[in-house]
């Protein structure tokens, strides 16, 4: 069973990324409690919370690594 997940909402439509493409759904399709970030089954659009937990633990691990990076030199003004 193919993953995605649910990047955004655009007014009634739900922005899944499927294999690094995006695709839209109707906001409808997509089961009520479902929100950003969660990954669903593409073949019935329920959340899968299993997933969806993995994805968040490792988007947390990436911030963490982030963080302890010190920035580059130098003047960086914009």
């Amino acid at each position: 069973m193919p993953k995605v997940t649910l990047d955004r909402f655009e007014e009634e439509l739900a922005v899944l990324i499927v294999d690094g493409r995006e695709v839209t759904r109707p906001r409808a399709q997509l089961p009520a409690e479902a929100r950003e970030g969660d990954v669903l089954d593409l073949d019935t659009l329920k959340v899968d919370p299993d997933a969806t937990e993995r994805l968040r633990a490792e988007v947390r691990r990436a911030r963490k690594r982030a963080q302890k990076k010190t920035p580059p030199p130098g003047n960086f003004d914009l």
